[in-house]
């Protein structure tokens, strides 16, 4: 419990709203957590695993209609609609304060409200950030234990300060039509209706580490990141870190979790893995950027992840985790999902609860999945086996390099570097994924996800690259900036890059590029390594092969600019100046 007046006063408001039939407090000591979890098994609400095969470890399934973000039902609500920007939903507060009170209104009438105060960061850390969330899904309490630090530290910690986060979730009655996730960073304030799945009722993760930190750092001076942060460890015991960017489908997670080729291994390198999401970066007084990872877990997809695409991520998925959406294996009560071995279990139930038919499964047709193609597990990080043990410093880590990716089958080359602050601001702004077999609707369409930050900012677009760029002025000694992609084809639609552990190779040159050891040539896009400098010791490919990953295409990236323009003028007027005359500078340069 708290004496803050200004916490009772609003919890007591929501409960007057959403009519409980009673308040608990979560302590964050495992004593509650078991006695949670005993009844959440009891309900139906989870399912305990094996003990000796996945020990502490649990199952859940939402509802089916209820099994991803929701970007269409997500809401920035600022007084001003020209402040939440073209990309972002947007709803006046007051209507939405409305509509959403209406549906709150007796919400959790026979049900508990449980109140989770939790802090993103190191509780103390100069970074932290503390929230409470009120809630009515042991689910969430249980979830929350795991990706944030919960407990009476962080109500100390917060004293009678009135700087939280105010979250509000209630499952009500799951109605999609009635789905909303809206986001009030005037008011410190997020609410979120009729849905249980994670993303959009974890209300620490995405909605508060993401949109609302974005807000408050655009106010403050830092940055809230879609990033992931590692360190990279040489033989003689150096350490640097990179943070990056990526969109969905582009291997942000592995590489968060990368495993050194062997080459590497033997000559004692080691990778640490920080955080696999997000980082939060601020100017140290060395005038470096550090940065943090304010979440305390891992919400990862399942599907896919096995001991060869990433098993430092398996591997901390083998005890104390809640498994979403996955197959329960009735044989040996643990789960599957696909991907993760060639032995589908014989006895089990889908996702849905049903029971899984094998027979009809087809591992090319998703409707015969027995996992939902986004299920996920929620996993300690003190359970990963490379964590980083800077992870819980307060102080965060000294960043050398930022890095952007995407998915270009094409256009962008395996790597190349900025030119400048400004530059590498513009780089990232115009970051793009092309759609795939697997996605739906036309395959290669260039979808633009500037920073990774697309469905993630708290408020206008263009002000974020504006933010970007005043950072820039304000970082005495700025990391450098930089373009990957791993994803080049061949005639024949291969990738040409091994990618996985081998992107280490890649890193390292970016690394080498920080301390100035190498050389690079001036292209019209930036800095492009000589195809000698990346070490292809132990791979089937050739110099010539590096040569081709290297290359830059003119026509191609022209093609480029006028899809870049068409997408600036979608978010606006606000887009700063400073990043159209690099476009019309890059341009210039394409067509000499």
């Amino acid at each position: 419990m708290t004496n803050n007046k200004y916490v009772l006063s609003w919890v007591n408001e929501m409960a007057e709203m959403t009519n409980p039939a009673k308040i608990v407090w979560i302590d964050g000591s495992e004593e509650q957590a078991d006695a949670l979890r005993a009844e959440a098994c009891s309900t139906g609400e989870m399912i305990k695993l094996n003990e000796k095969l996945l020990p502490g470890c649990y199952l859940h399934r939402t509802a089916v209609n209820d099994v991803a973000r929701v970007e269409g039902r997500t809401f920035i609500c600022t007084r001003k609609k020209e402040d939440a920007g073209n990309i972002n939903n947007w709803m006046d507060p007051k209507e939405c304060y409305t509509k959403l009170t209406k549906l709150y209104t007796g919400s959790m009438t026979g049900k508990t409200m449980y109140v989770i105060p939790y802090s993103m960061s190191i509780v103390g850390s100069p970074f932290a950030k503390y929230g409470i969330e009120l809630t009515d899904s042991i689910y969430v309490v249980l979830n929350m234990l795991i990706m944030t630090r919960v407990g009476n530290d962080v109500l100390d910690a917060l004293g009678d300060d009135t700087g939280f986060i105010k979250g509000l979730h209630a499952k009500a009655d799951l109605d999609e039509e009635n789905r909303y996730i809206c986001h009030f960073p005037e008011d410190n304030t997020i609410w979120s209706i009729n849905s249980g799945y994670g993303g959009n009722v974890l209300l620490g993760k995405k909605c508060f580490a993401l949109r609302i930190a974005s807000y408050l750092g655009r106010k403050e001076g830092w940055m809230a990141e879609h990033m992931l942060i590692l360190g990279i460890e040489t033989p003689e015991g150096e350490l640097k870190y990179i943070s990056a960017a990526f969109p969905s489908a582009c291997g942000k997670t592995n590489l968060a979790m990368l495993i050194p080729p062997e080459i590497y291994k033997k000559k004692g390198y080691k990778v640490w893995c920080v955080g696999d999401d997000i980082a939060w970066l601020r100017i140290g007084e060395d005038g470096r950027l550090w940065a943090v990872n304010p979440e305390n877990g891992f919400f990862g997809v399942a599907p896919g992840t096995n001991s060869k695409s990433n098993p430092n991520a398996l591997a901390t998925t083998q005890r104390d985790t809640i498994f979403t959406n996955v197959v329960h294996d009735l044989d040996n009560n643990t789960v599957w999902w696909e991907g993760l071995n060639d032995n589908p279990p014989s006895n089990a139930i889908d996702w849905r609860g049903n029971k899984w038919d094998i027979s009809m499964y087809n591992k090319n047709d998703k409707s015969t999945c027995g996992a939902h193609p986004n299920s996920r597990f929620t996993a300690k990080a003190t359970n990963c086996p490379c964590l980083s043990s800077e992870f819980n410093n307060p102080k965060g880590v000294p960043i050398s390099a930022i890095v952007f990716g995407g998915r270009r089958a094409k256009t962008a080359p395996l790597v190349y570097q900025s030119t400048s602050w400004q530059n590498g601001t513009f780089v990232g702004s115009i970051m793009a994924s092309e759609t795939t077999a697997a996605a739906s609707g036309a395959v290669g369409v260039v979808r633009r996800d500037p920073m990774a930050m697309r469905p993630f900012t708290g408020y206008d677009m263009g002000d974020y690259f504006g933010h970007w760029l005043e950072m820039g002025k304000n970082i005495p000694n700025p990391p450098k900036i930089f373009h990957v992609n791993w994803f080049r084809t061949d005639a024949d639609g291969h990738f040409i890059w091994p990618g996985f552990g081998d992107n280490m190779r890649v890193l390292l040159w970016i690394l080498a590029r920080c301390e100035g050891k190498v050389d690079a040539r001036e292209t019209a896009i930036g800095y492009v390594p000589y195809a000698k400098d990346i070490n292809i010791e132990g791979l089937d490919i050739t110099e010539d092969t590096v040569n081709e990953l290297l290359s830059v295409d003119n026509e191609a990236w022209l093609a480029d600019v006028e899809n870049i323009k068409e997408f600036y003028d979608m978010i606006g007027g606000t887009v700063p100046c400073e990043l159209r005359e690099e476009l019309s500078a890059l341009k210039a340069r394409l067509s000499k």
